[in-house]
């Protein structure tokens, strides 16, 4: 897609999140757009950055390492999306604000040793499995509670919320119904004593119903930035 195109499919997002946030009885401010730019080129991101986007999600940690490099005069905050490999922990802890897709201890207490003395706490989300997908990441719902209590203990990271990819359905009834699971996990949590403020779900093709149900990040690539390039 070619970065002229870019203002106007920004602003009919913005369009969208606004009106689901409205049915929601939100505000559209309350609301994080996650630009998800993994394989697009640099180009596309600076345009996004041009029109106003800060928050950037990558899960190809080469590209992204490249790209933080090349951008950080424009002081974006860059979020890991993608599964994180116990030996990439220390540039992922190193270089991102945020991890979304967290769902082992041991992986967790990698990023807490690795963080930077200097830099601000870690935020995390905890992926959950929602439909026990054996082809996706996340902890299963029954054992999130001691997953959530074992990294809200770890120091230089700060737990934020939880994360869900859902199955794909095309409905939005039942689009509602995951997110309204994750939602009622979050709620559980907090009411056991867990501060927690986020929940990182919907995609480019259910972030409406997300919204609905109380997403406060929507991870949005191919609705912002088209298809990715065949690589």
């Amino acid at each position: 897609m070619s970065p002229q195109n870019l203002p106007e499919r920004i602003a009919t997002v913005r369009e969208r999140v606004a009106r689901a946030a409205a049915g929601a009885g939100r505000s559209a401010q309350s609301v994080t757009l996650l630009a998800v730019g993994k394989a697009q080129p640099l180009e596309l991101l600076i345009a996004a950055a041009g029109c106003g986007l800060q928050h950037f999600g990558e899960s190809y940690l080469q590209e992204a390492l490249a790209k933080i490099a090349a951008l950080r005069d424009l002081e974006l905050t860059w979020h890991f999306v993608g599964r994180v490999q116990a030996n990439k922990t220390r540039p992922i802890a190193e270089a991102f604000a945020w991890v979304h897709a967290l769902d082992r201890l041991r992986i967790a207490e990698r990023l807490a040793a690795q963080r930077p003395f200097h830099a601000p706490p870690l935020n995390v989300c905890l992926q959950v499995n929602l439909a026990d997908e054996r082809a996706k990441g996340g902890v299963p719902p029954a054992e999130l509670p001691a997953l959530a209590a074992a990294v809200a203990s770890l120091p230089r990271l700060s737990l934020r919320g939880l994360m869900c990819i859902p199955p794909e359905e095309s409905e939005p009834a039942r689009q509602r119904a995951w997110f309204a699971r994750l939602r009622e996990l979050l709620e559980r949590l907090n009411a056991a004593g867990t501060r927690l403020d986020t929940l990182s779900m919907g995609m480019s093709g259910d972030f409406e119903a997300a919204i609905a149900e109380g997403a406060t990040i929507v991870r949005l690539g191919t609705a912002l930035f088209g298809p990715r390039p065949v690589q």
